[in-house]
């Protein structure tokens, strides 16, 4: 669908279908998860979605999905509709797509393929860009018997006409699979350039503190009040893909690096599980992590289950402390706004705010700077004259009180914390 957004120079008409299955996902309502993806086709430049509908599914038809008379009736509403793309939020097999395709006169995309294409579309590093292309790559691979691809729609000029034949879908996973080494090989330098600026980070002084959130929770409206920075903040469904860290001054004078992540949604595809750790792990790397929930959302429960899902299956360690930030509170009634100020006043690992108007904001900030603001002790040092980075680098910390020479060097009185004298000894 990547050159297919547009149709006949109009924007493409799109349907999505939320299959309702008995077995299938019981933690959110039929009705939230089709707004959800409705919401996601939205998110996709030049989609005009003309129409969403729940279809209930007792029991799941190998060859089509739906029944025959829910396919059938689809048909004529499709065709009624002018509808060129249909969307399906939950898993479509090959065949099925094939199917589908055959019997409707549309394309279609399942959920991962949907997420796929808005990666695709959102992704602007390096890094970012040969993830989405891995994943896409694998989810491609998978298709290979369908009659439209993306693969047929790209190669173009090696003369194939109509779908390809069984020769030639080994000859399309063998080129997949020779693409996928490729970008594998290109990744791995941009992952070891990475690296190389994470362990950069390791050795400055500051704590890093990491937004994580389900999508559209409004991080980086946060992000952007705290930081003064200028990152993409919209009411869009995975408005932000790539990590972006910035180095800020709360109003207690602390100074800390504040990490922005790509926003975590339910059933996320596995493929983009995998081609994104590395990109989540920016989240392992964190002093603290700030949880920010839509909390005006009627899944906020839910989306707040999905993330610590997540955040497990990364590895975040337990003993790392976590801030829920109940966001957006400027879209509550007055009465609810002011219960949650109660129960946030009452816990004090929750903050109720508004990043849009900074309501609660300062009392989140004072709250940032006394998780960070760890026992600090008293050290005496003695450096050589030679060893002046390692000086430079306890004046960026702010840890020295008092400092003379000697004939050894300088001799140093320092007052900092045990992870601050972990970072210098790193040195």
């Amino acid at each position: 669908m990547t050159d297919a957004h547009t149709v006949k120079d109009r924007p493409t008409r799109a349907f999505v279908l939320h299959p309702d299955l008995k077995t299938g996902r019981t933690r959110r309502l039929p009705e939230d998860a089709l707004a959800e993806a409705v919401a996601l086709a939205s998110a996709l430049p030049d989609l005009d979605v003309v129409g969403g509908e729940i279809v209930r599914l007792p029991k799941v038809q190998a060859g089509m999905l739906f029944g025959s008379g829910k396919i059938e009736e689809m048909k004529h509403r499709f065709a009624e509709d002018g509808v060129d793309l249909v969307l399906v939020d939950g898993p479509v097999s090959p065949v099925q797509q094939r199917n589908l395709e055959k019997e409707w006169g549309v394309k279609l995309l399942d959920r991962t393929g949907l997420i796929l294409e808005i990666f695709a579309d959102r992704a602007r590093t390096r890094e970012g860009v040969l993830q989405v292309e891995l994943a896409a790559l694998s989810y491609q691979r998978t298709r290979l018997v369908r009659a439209w691809t993306h693969l047929e729609r790209q190669r173009g000029g090696l003369g194939f006409v109509g779908g390809p034949g069984e020769t030639q879908i080994e000859a399309d996973r063998r080129a997949i699979d020779d693409e996928v080494v490729k970008i594998r090989r290109q990744l791995s330098k941009v992952v070891k350039t990475r690296e190389l600026h994470r362990a950069a980070r390791r050795k400055v002084p500051f704590p890093i503190v990491a937004l994580v959130g389900y999508t559209n929770a409004g991080k980086s409206t946060l992000f952007n009040r705290m930081t003064g920075a200028e990152v993409l903040a919209k009411d869009m469904l995975f408005a932000t893909l790539d990590p972006t860290m910035r180095g800020v001054t709360l109003p207690s004078g602390k100074k800390v690096i504040l990490s922005d992540t790509v926003g975590f949604i339910s059933d996320l595809p596995t493929q983009l599980v995998a081609a994104f750790r590395a990109t989540l792990e920016e989240v392992l790397e964190a002093d603290l992590i700030l949880h920010v929930r839509d909390i005006s959302h009627a899944e906020t429960e839910a989306q707040a289950a999905d993330v610590a899902e997540i955040l497990e299956s990364l590895g975040v360690k337990e003993d790392v402390p976590l801030f829920e930030v109940w966001n957006k509170i400027d879209l509550l009634p007055e009465t609810r706004r002011e219960a949650l100020k109660v129960q946030d006043a009452r816990s004090p690992g929750t903050h109720a705010v508004s990043a849009l108007t900074g309501e609660g904001l300062p009392a989140l900030f004072d709250a940032i700077s006394a998780a960070l603001d760890e026992d600090r002790h008293e050290d005496t040092l003695v450096l050589p004259f030679a060893a002046g980075r390692k000086r430079a680098w306890l004046h960026d910390a702010g840890v020295i009180q008092a400092e003379r020479e000697g004939e050894e060097g300088h001799h140093l009185t320092v007052r900092w914390t045990a992870r601050q004298k972990a970072v210098f000894e790193a040195l």
